[in-house]
């Protein structure tokens, strides 16, 4: 199977036992030192303590492999927990190991002369490498006890063992906060909260093993939440508000918007008190606001999975510029020191600007999501805007901490609102509506019309991680630009390093990972190139600060001219459009002042190409943002290069009967394929299917033919309604029609016990639907199956795919099998990316067991049934 495609959340198993087993052996390892350091009176220094940290970060390790797998699972509360928690016992790690690190006299302080020539000890007080670091780590505490909080409430909707743990945490970092500011009494609270940790994460994690050895609920603390109240009504109560973007619901991933707003609250709150003068030094926050903009990249990353290219882009960017301006204060308060050198550096800087303009971009995205996306998009304006280099120093970090504080405050309430309503599947906490509609939008940005009709198709080139790219290579582009007066500016150049090096290579790197997956004929070639480029440029930039040899320069020449024909043949690939042809064209008079600057005969004129490259990358990464997000070439990229000739499945002969479900008289057609004994494909209310009715068993045998299915493979029945099923009077408990009632109709399939009943129901096909004792019933929550069951009697459906190969989400999918089948009836996209979620029902009474876990969450399936269970007794 293809990286891109994943596997189906049935193939992971329960990642909540290594997630709290990680928080609780991480709790441990913090509560052994907070014992020894309140009975000893000494806390661990050197080896000792970076001995234990390993440990913690271990910990911090293991965690974020739960936080993934859970959103793989779907499940978005024990993602976006697991991947933060993952962060901060990763960033308290890494305050430990300053800690450790600190020489034994505390005067004496490592200072690393502005220059780079030399490191001395000195006992001066200014800027010091690790001054700060107990407020530092308070800075990054507070912001994790706010989210923790959230956590613990929103995981009260889903259970009531997570909220104990995350509760515990929440106490936890409050007292290991308070014995940070001086007060040592408060290492034993901690340590003994610490405990609790560890026997509740011991309990859960007990209770989570064997529910998935078991496929029952032995132990109490799942599957029973503490408030019921926020999962009232039916999934479709509450249709969620962004729907501008996405044409099916992904359940293939968990929504990672949550963990991108839980990232968004923690940078720019340490920010906040690194502007308001409460940190003197930079040198440890920016292992916390590092760390964090780490993990606010896999909630891009999964956006990209689930091909959401507005919050892709959007967390990637985020988390670039907080990785960035991290370093640069940490350029700032570490190396630079003096604030006439920083003044000098910062005014000659311009690619701030870039961040301004790329935030303005989003917020034309958001137009089409929700008011709260909107004004969280403005208020990244306003920071971008406050760390504009030309502001002058005197209200600079002012206005940033301002900016940070108002932007922390709208993230945290994103991260709530974005966790309860994506757990209770409605709108439970006001988001807003939708500002513009899509059509309102398309219409003002569309620059002309298609020739072929109002729309153009989107090619299948285009990716979720073009917009990224262009963004990549345009916050490096504008950060490189300099004159020859500023060259001779060491500052300048110190500040310059981070921001080249991580948009361009870093970030970029990021970038090619994600377009190695999308499928396009030459992948991540471009982007991998560029990183290597941008890299070089950066190398050379630092290497100029040490006064190499002529020799070494020389070095950088040779690669410059390697440079130079590589990049001629990126020109030659980049025919997709014109926007990405005249960037390669503009990179390529880049690398000859690259190359002449090896030199140093560079006319420094000519390097205003690189403000040519932003304007164009601007533009890219608007368009590729738009026409991705409406599927559909809203701006213009221009037309591609060399135009490839395409098979078009219009102009050949379909090699089956196709109709359309939006037309009676192809519902007709199908309808009367399977009444003459044919095999046709069908959409669901999940992915499309091959159906064959009951009344011609001879036509079930064919779909095994067709699917190569195992003959032990049992296929199941769908019918219109349970009113259907009422009529054959099947001797079901009363716990079983009310759990049909509640799951249907919709993407749950039921294993039920067979009997004379079902004879009543398909008739002679009793033989070849479902196992020797039971049968999978499936009633979809789709208008148009629902109707040809009505004209048909029950279907045998199976999924349309051959077995063990992913599953048909398009009618062309399907058509595929033509030459096996008799007909398909197409309905273009499927409602959802995997099947449907089986229920085991035969020991209703006692238990139910999910056999596969589809697209609608196990989780969910247990509430129901649960709360169903309880209100009959």
């Amino acid at each position: 199977m293809a990286a891109s495609d994943g596997f189906p959340a049935s193939f992971y198993g329960e990642p909540g036992v290594l997630g709290m087993l990680s928080n609780g052996i991480s709790a441990f390892l913090v509560l052994l030192q907070n014992f020894n350091t309140a009975h000893n009176g000494n806390a661990p220094v050197g080896v000792e303590n970076i001995l234990a940290v390993h440990l913690i970060l271990i910990g911090g390790v293991c965690q974020l492999v739960a936080g993934l797998l859970s959103f793989r699972k779907y499940d978005h509360l024990s993602g976006t927990a697991f991947i933060g928690y993952s962060a901060l016992w990763a960033s308290y790690g890494a305050t430990r190991i300053y800690y450790g690190a600190l020489p034994e006299n505390p005067n004496m302080t490592l200072i690393i002369d502005p220059m780079m020539s030399n490191v001395s000890l000195n006992n001066s007080t200014q800027c010091y490498l690790c001054l700060s670091m107990k407020e530092s780590a308070i800075a990054g505490l507070v912001p994790y006890i706010i989210l923790s909080f959230l956590l613990a409430f929103c995981s009260a909707t889903v259970n009531y063992i997570m909220p104990f743990v995350f509760g515990a945490i929440t106490a936890t970092l409050i007292f290991e906060a308070v014995a940070l500011a001086a007060y040592s009494w408060a290492l034993i609270v901690s340590g003994v909260l610490e405990l609790l940790i560890l026997i509740f994460a011991i309990y859960g994690s007990a209770a989570l093993l064997i529910k998935g050895l078991t496929q029952r609920l032995a132990l109490k603390g799942f599957g029973t939440p503490l408030f019921n109240v926020l999962l009232l009504g039916t999934p479709n109560s509450g249709k969620a508000q962004n729907g501008g973007q996405e044409k099916k619901k992904n359940t293939k991933y968990a929504e990672p918007m949550a963990l991108g707003f839980f990232c968004d609250s923690i940078a720019p709150f340490i920010f906040a008190f690194y502007s308001f003068g409460y940190m003197k030094s930079f040198g440890l926050g920016v292992a916390w606001v590092s760390i964090i903009s780490v993990a606010q990249l896999f909630s891009s990353y999964y956006a990209h999975l689930r091909q959401d290219c507005y919050h892709t882009t959007k967390f990637g960017l985020h988390a670039t510029y907080w990785l960035i301006k991290a370093w640069e204060e940490f350029v700032v308060s570490v190396l630079i020191v003096e604030d006439s050198k920083v003044v000098s550096g910062r005014d000659a800087m311009v690619g701030d600007w870039f961040f301004v303009v790329a935030a303005l971009v989003l917020c034309v995205g958001s137009l089409n999501m929700d008011v709260l996306e909107l004004i969280h998009n403005l208020f990244f304006v306003l920071v971008t805007i406050s760390t504009v280099s030309q502001i002058p120093l005197q209200g600079y970090y002012i206005f940033f901490g301002v900016a940070c504080s108002l932007f922390t405050a709208v993230s945290i309430y994103g991260t709530f609102t974005r966790l309860i309503n994506t757990i209770a599947e409605k709108s439970l906490i006001p988001v807003g509506p939708q500002p513009v509609s899509s059509e309102q939008l398309i219409r003002a940005l569309r620059c002309r019309r298609s020739k072929h009709g109002d729309q153009d198709v989107l090619p299948p080139g285009d990716q979720t991680s073009d917009a990224l790219f262009y963004l990549s290579n345009g916050v490096a582009a504008l950060s490189a630009l300099h004159s020859r007066r500023m060259s001779m500016n060491p500052s300048l150049l110190h500040l310059t390093i981070p921001w080249v090096l991580i948009s361009g290579a870093i970030f970029q790197a990021y970038v090619s990972r994600l377009q190695v997956t999308g499928g396009g004929r030459f992948g991540s070639v471009i982007s991998s190139i560029y990183v290597v480029v941008w890299a070089t440029w950066t190398w050379f930039r630092f290497a100029n600060q040490l006064q190499l040899s002529t020799e070494a320069d020389y070095g950088f020449t040779a690669g410059a001219i390697a440079f130079l024909v590589i990049n001629a043949f990126l020109m030659l690939i980049a025919y997709r459009n014109l926007v990405l042809l005249f960037l390669t064209t503009l990179m390529e008079v880049v690398l000859v002042c690259f190359l002449l600057s090896t030199l140093n005969k560079l006319p420094y004129e000519l390097e205003a190409m690189l403000a040519l490259v932003s304007l164009f990358c601007i533009y890219g990464t608007l368009a590729s943002l738009i026409n991705f997000m409406f599927s559909q070439r809203v701006l213009p990229m221009g037309p591609p290069l060399f135009k490839e000739k395409m098979k078009s499945e219009i102009s050949e002969e379909l090699p089956c009967p196709v109709a359309s479900s939006r037309l009676t008289s192809g519902l007709l057609k199908i309808a009367q394929l399977l009444e003459e004994g044919g095999v046709c494909g069908i959409p669901t209310d999940t992915v499309y299917a091959l159906a064959a009715s009951c009344k011609n068993p001879q036509a079930i045998e064919k779909i095994y033919n067709i699917k190569d299915r195992p003959a032990e493979k049992p296929i199941c029945i769908c019918i219109s309604s349970v009113e259907q099923l009422v009529a054959a009077k099947p001797p079901f408990s009363p716990l079983l029609w009310e759990f049909m009632r509640n799951v249907y109709p919709g993407g749950i399939s039921c294993i039920v016990s067979k009997g004379d009943w079902l004879l009543k129901l398909v008739g002679a096909a009793y033989d070849r639907v479902g196992t020797r004792d039971s049968i999978m019933i499936r009633v979809p929550d789709h208008t148009v199956t629902c109707h040809l069951c009505d004209m048909t009697g029950p279907l045998a459906i199976t999924s349309a795919n051959p077995s063990g190969e992913p599953d048909s989400t398009h009618h062309s999918m399907v058509i595929r099998l033509g030459h096996k089948i008799q007909g398909v009836l197409c309905d273009g996209d499927s409602n959802e990316v995997v099947a449907s979620t089986v229920v085991n029902c035969l020991r209703i009474d006692e238990f139910i067991t999910i056999v596969r876990e589809g697209c609608v969450p196990a989780v969910k399936v247990h509430q129901i049934f649960e709360r169903l269970k309880n209100t009959m007794l």
